[in-house]
């Protein structure tokens, strides 16, 4: 679900963004809080079990992995993983966004082709687009809070 900050922006004065940050609906920490938790408590495990529960010659062993591991995600630059990562989510984002249906290109296409000056004609377009519009409506309704919140119901929509 969207959240939407646009009113405590616009009125934010100093430390605005730090409220927003701490605000727990609708934010990252909400959202991360879960996994934190768990890696929190397998480091301190781990942590626990090398300082507490290892010899010295386990101790070595593990520092060997461990520095094994390390030179290992040097040979894969975290720059080159990142940027396919950005590419995926703009493509995906792009990907929405041309997805969405604009009834520009439609109205158009209904003004182009539909033909007479006539009240006939004129009737015929305007009903053409009222109906492109009451979908796009309908399509956005189960989409977008904020549509929903605008038609909440079949009446509304009306």
């Amino acid at each position: 679900m969207t959240v939407s900050y646009t009113l405590k922006v616009a009125n934010s004065r100093f430390g605005g963004f730090s409220k927003l940050l701490f605000r727990w609906k609708g934010s990252i920490y909400k959202l991360l809080y879960k996994e934190f938790i768990v890696f929190v408590m397998l480091y301190a495990m781990l942590s626990l079990i090398y300082r507490r529960l290892l010899t010295e010659e386990q101790k070595r062993l593990y520092t060997k992995v461990a520095q094994y591991c390390n030179r290992s995600t040097d040979l894969i630059p975290m720059s080159f993983v990142l940027g396919f990562y950005v590419t995926l989510i703009v493509n995906r984002w792009w990907a929405q966004y041309t997805s969405i249906p604009l009834p520009d290109q439609l109205m158009c296409v209904i003004s182009s082709n539909v033909h007479g000056k006539d009240e006939r004609g004129r009737i015929l377009r305007r009903t053409l687009v009222r109906y492109a519009n009451l979908s796009a409506v309908l399509i956005l309704r189960s989409v977008s809070t904020r549509v929903l919140k605008r038609f909440p119901t079949m009446d509304h929509v009306v």
